[in-house]
């Protein structure tokens, strides 16, 4: 059991992150590119007319706690940056595949195309919920405290597995009301938001990062469910 579950984490995750990584490089990667213009220019400008502002390129370092040391070193654009998100992508990846092997074990999918509810059910977990309250953010972004940000990610998504847990699973409405209560109790509390919501780059740029990054997840997901699904149900045919 545990060389089958390795196995279908490690060729799914591979896969899967493969997919993601293609797409991000295509699609969203050019974005952030874009957005990183803007918050470069902006300190300049700042500079030039002699301002001090407590715009958001002053204070985003403090706001999300991604602090742009110029020491500090980062991948180049171009074959550094792919690498670089490649291989993150594949820790991800990864470590998603073993939860959901690790998952099989216990309800199996019977056809691989079931894979793919679970995959859905690992978006809705792990990126939809969240991002309804904290949506990806493009670089020069106003964000809440960091720490705080991290306890609501963690809360929606704990709540999100247990609401889809109870609302699949429960074997009578007993057990689905408060799987719908579960659900929606991050969004009642509401997550951390800035002072005030500001970004270097222009709105329409938001929004289609935004749109990108979820439909990137939700393919990298789907694909993610299906692998893992064909890998596992492989490894129970007879050799």
């Amino acid at each position: 059991m545990i060389k089958r579950i390795a196995r279908t984490a490690g060729f799914a995750g591979l896969l899967a992150a493969i997919v993601l990584t293609l797409l991000q490089s295509l699609w969203v990667t050019p974005l952030i590119q874009h957005a990183e213009t803007f918050e470069v220019a902006e300190p300049a400008a700042t500079r030039e007319h002699g301002h001090d502002t407590g715009t958001v390129a002053h204070d985003h370092d403090g706001a999300d706690g991604h602090g742009h040391d110029g020491e500090a070193w980062a991948p180049e654009d171009g074959w550094q940056r792919l690498l670089s998100t490649g291989l993150s992508n594949l820790v991800v990846a990864v470590g998603f595949a073993l939860m959901l092997a690790g998952l099989f074990t216990l309800r199996a999918p019977e056809k691989t195309w079931q894979g793919l509810l679970w995959g859905l059910a690992g978006f809705a977990t792990f990126v939809l919920a969240p991002s309804s309250g904290l949506p990806p953010e493009l670089p020069g972004t106003a964000a809440a405290d960091l720490l705080l940000r991290q306890y609501w990610w963690i809360g929606t998504a704990a709540s999100t597995a247990a609401g889809l847990a109870l609302l699949a699973f429960g074997s009578n409405w007993l057990l689905r009301i408060p799987g719908v209560m579960i659900l929606a109790l991050p969004h009642l509390i509401g997550a951390p938001q800035p002072e005030a919501h500001e970004s270097l780059a222009p709105e329409a740029l938001e929004h289609q990062f935004i749109l990108a990054s979820l439909l990137t997840n939700a393919v990298f997901w789907a694909a993610l469910g299906l692998t893992a699904a064909w890998f596992h149900g492989r490894g129970r045919q007879p050799q």
